[in-house]
């Protein structure tokens, strides 16, 4: 069952055929809040690796620019990239109502109020704060979507607004967490076929006991079905029967902010721990993960030390080697080692 399980993920995530504009939009939806590419990815459009036939960077530039796609603070305060229409579904399931504001946030906000949209550097202006005592504010009014930073391009220097100005139709009450939470859920069970609760746990950012309980609604409206400790949407289940499944013997070296690593991360982190090296990437060989890439993050090209894969993969060296210098420099940055042995 779940070698069809693989073989559907792979085909909803098109990581088996490359999409192309209509139907990456709506894969992106399904795995939203999108991230630019870990640690390279600094002031870029997010972008979903290996699954597009374009460059997926530049359309969510073009997308950013419309304002089609917006940022907030999603994902336990971590910042991401949704499609405007969704941001009130967004809001219920992710934001942090500020009830007993500090002197400074109520002093930051009643100046963007008052004032109208204005960057960083007017706020330390007009206030005397210092900017390391604005960011965190600013970071905080935006988790309770009081205030909303329009980063439409690539400039640093953006505009902050008040929420409702940029969002005049937005209602904010119009989802609860566990109703936000049951819409989103359809959505990433039909891209991962099967989960467990840990997973969009880890990919959301979000408390075990609200995920849990959105979960136990959509058994109870038949949405979900149980199955293996996890969970299936019910139409797959019911047509697993006569699904058939397909080998997709390819292998990714999946940055960290991509969808499959944030709903895996909680046991990846943990299984590929290094005592002296960070883990840059991680090995998705034909559907599921088992591997990493060890080595030092840095501005530029990361430094390559190792990589790891589980036995049954190892005589598969040439093309796991292949797929690591797919996404890092085979010149600047040479892979050190493959299993602990020195490369030639």
């Amino acid at each position: 069952m779940f070698e069809k399980i693989t073989s559907l993920r792979m085909e909803r995530q098109c990581l088996h055929r490359l999409a192309g504009h209509d139907e990456y939009d709506t894969l992106y939806r399904d795995l939203s809040p999108g991230q630019s590419v870990y640690w390279q990815g600094f002031g870029d459009p997010p972008s979903l690796s290996f699954r597009a036939d374009f460059n997926d960077i530049e359309h969510n530039r073009y997308r950013q620019r419309d304002r089609k796609l917006v940022k907030g603070r999603f994902q336990g305060g971590n910042l991401g990239w949704i499609e405007a229409e969704d941001m009130a579904l967004f809001a219920g399931m992710a934001r942090k109502p500020l009830t007993n504001p500090t002197s400074i946030q109520s002093t930051i906000l009643s100046l963007i109020e008052r004032e109208g949209p204005m960057n960083i550097a007017l706020m330390k202006e007009m206030t005397g704060y210092l900017v390391k005592e604005i960011t965190p504010v600013l970071h905080r009014l935006q988790e309770a979507f009081l205030i909303y930073e329009d980063h439409y391009d690539g400039e640093w220097d953006r505009g902050w607004y008040r929420f409702d100005e940029m969002f005049p139709d937005i209602d904010l009450s119009q989802y609860t967490r566990e109703q936000a939470l049951c819409v989103l859920l359809r959505r990433y069970a039909y891209r991962m076929v099967w989960f467990d609760t840990d997973m969009p746990k880890s990919f959301y950012r979000l408390p075990g006991k609200a995920v849990k309980a959105a979960v136990a609604r959509l058994v109870q409206d038949g949405a979900l079905v149980e199955y293996e400790n996890g969970y299936m949407p019910a139409a797959d289940f019911a047509a697993m029967e006569t699904y058939q499944a397909a080998a997709y013997p390819v292998v990714f070296a999946m940055h960290r902010n991509d969808f499959l690593v944030k709903s895996n991360e909680h046991w990846l982190k943990v299984k590929y721990k290094h005592a002296e090296w960070d883990n840059l990437q991680y090995l998705l060989v034909d559907g599921a993960f088992a591997g990493v890439v060890w080595g030092h993050f840095k501005n530029g090209p990361f430094v390559l030390e190792d990589v790891f894969v589980e036995t049954e993969h190892a005589e598969r060296k040439d093309e796991i080697i292949a797929a690591v210098y797919r996404v890092n420099s085979r010149t600047h940055s040479p892979l050190q080692r493959f299993m602990g042995e020195g490369i030639q």
